[in-house]
């Protein structure tokens, strides 16, 4: 636990002093009880969020505990990376007397900031959270909580408390570095949109920073709304192929859609790796069921979901800097040729 986290939990008595407003109406407005007017209850909230206070929902004689909760918020549980994290968490924490609770963003800010105000009321005893990016106000609830936060899946910036995960952007440079090294010159990008998928944007970063060093700036790209699925991988690969027949390497910003490609190319008869190279991220076990393995990047998604549950659970010591960077590994599969 970081020494900024603070040494007692705010109280009702923060709010009211905040906001100039009595304790018992502090209440009535957190608990959406009672006639406060618009402006009042306006200013409790202001206060409230700013301090980054929660009300405790434990009762009575419990009120000053924790519960043997640990609080996991995750952006999706249809996307097939989160079920590793997951289970690398529960993993870890089977011999202790910790139980993980899920919640889901749906990769919304407002949405995370309702998920860990319920969660965090409930006084869990950790918070293990994907990513590095969240609202003032979850950010404020986050570091007045008291408790061990890691934040998992990245660590391309400042932690709140501990991070624990890769370096996407390097993991975006070095799929770039191998595609270059196997002779691959006019390359396309396949991804999602990314407004809130802040590691496929920082992935995308590095990948045409290193493209763009070498001369060999990123040709063409298609963009898609939604979750992704092997349909997606197939249309967008024929689309980009169609307008832009000339590609030679495509690299999706994760496997699903990029299976959907390889499915897609095989069908069409196209040489891969030879007149088509293809590569993806996360490195899924669907990778297995293949007629060909599909070039990858691997996450290290079990991995960190036990670190970050040994964090939490006390079994492994808080890291000085805040940052457990883990390596992202290059599975290079059939789809890339060999190094020229």
């Amino acid at each position: 636990m970081t020494a900024s986290l603070p040494r007692r939990s705010l109280t009702l008595r923060d709010v009211s002093m905040a906001s100039g407003v009595s304790e018992m109406t502090v209440s009535r407005v957190l608990r959406n009880r009672g006639d406060v007017s618009p402006a009042t209850r306006e200013k409790v909230l202001t206060a409230a969020r700013s301090l980054g206070y929660v009300p405790n929902r434990i009762a009575g004689g419990l009120a000053s505990q924790r519960v043997n909760l640990v609080a996991v918020v995750i952006p999706s549980l249809s996307n097939l990376v989160f079920p590793d994290v997951l289970g690398g968490i529960s993993a870890e924490l089977d011999d202790t007397a910790l139980q993980p609770v899920v919640g889901v963003t749906h990769y919304g800010p407002a949405r995370e900031e309702a998920v860990l105000y319920d969660m965090l009321s409930w006084r869990p005893s950790g918070v293990i959270l994907a990513g590095l990016e969240h609202s003032p106000a979850s950010r404020s609830m986050l570091k007045a909580a008291g408790i061990p936060v890691v934040e998992i899946m990245d660590i391309d910036g400042p932690p709140i408390d501990v991070t624990v995960g890769i370096s996407h952007e390097r993991a975006g440079a070095e799929m770039a570095a191998h595609i270059l090294a196997a002779g691959y010159r006019r390359i396309g990008f396949i991804g999602t949109h990314m407004p809130e998928d802040h590691r496929a944007r920082k992935r995308l970063a590095g990948f045409e920073r290193v493209l763009a060093e070498a001369g060999h700036p990123l040709v063409a790209r298609e963009y898609y709304q939604g979750g992704s699925s092997l349909g997606k991988g197939r249309e967008l690969t024929g689309r980009i192929l169609s307008r832009q027949p000339e590609l030679d390497f495509l690299y999706y910003s994760n496997d699903l859609i990029g299976a959907g490609g390889l499915i897609w190319a095989r069908e069409q008869g196209i040489d891969i790796p030879g007149r088509l190279g293809l590569a993806g991220f996360n490195g899924v076990d669907l990778l297995d069921g293949l007629p060909i393995r599909l070039a990858t990047t691997d996450a290290r998604r079990v991995e960190i979901g036990r670190r970050a549950a040994r964090i939490v659970a006390g079994k492994e010591p808080r890291p000085e800097s805040g940052v457990i960077a883990l390596a992202p590994t290059f599975l290079p599969g059939d789809t890339i040729r060999a190094p020229r």
